[in-house]
């Protein structure tokens, strides 16, 4: 049962979140551009969690494939995805708008809107195992 069309949104959001964030920047500055996971290596730790919440995000989009036989526990983990990607996208808008010297960091990067994209994937994803859901119970009825 792997090839469910909400196994295809998981795991594009697993491609989106735990992929592109190695090929679009965050931001860039005059000097250089900074993708997710060059924040682990900067002395905030606020920052370092920006990279840690978009591979967890990626690493739980991809075990929520594997819970095809439970599909309430898929829906769920679904949701936990979309709260985990709701406060990455409130992090990075915080990160954002403190950063200092933002007369040389005022260009944002695609990065920023990874977790909207996530977040769309995984709604659509749990729109699927809902109406599978329904569909099961429908046919519980007629028995």
């Amino acid at each position: 049962m792997i090839q469910r069309i909400q196994s295809i949104y998981l795991l594009l959001a697993t491609a989106v979140s735990g992929g592109l964030i190695f090929v679009f920047d965050i931001w860039s500055s005059i000097k250089e551009e900074i993708f997710a996971l060059d924040l682990f290596f900067r002395d905030s730790m606020l920052l370092k969690v920006i990279p840690l919440l978009y591979l967890l995000s990626a690493i739980v989009s991809f075990a929520t494939i594997f819970l095809f036989k439970n599909r309430k526990l898929q829906f769920v983990v679904g949701r936990l995805v979309i709260l985990i990607n709701l406060f990455l996208l409130g992090l990075l808008i915080y990160v954002s708008l403190t950063l200092p010297g933002e007369v040389s960091i005022s260009e944002k990067g695609i990065g920023m809107f990874l977790p909207i994209l996530v977040i769309l994937l995984i709604v659509l994803a749990n729109k699927a195992i809902k109406k599978d859901e329904d569909l099961v119970k429908s046919v519980d009825r007629l028995r």
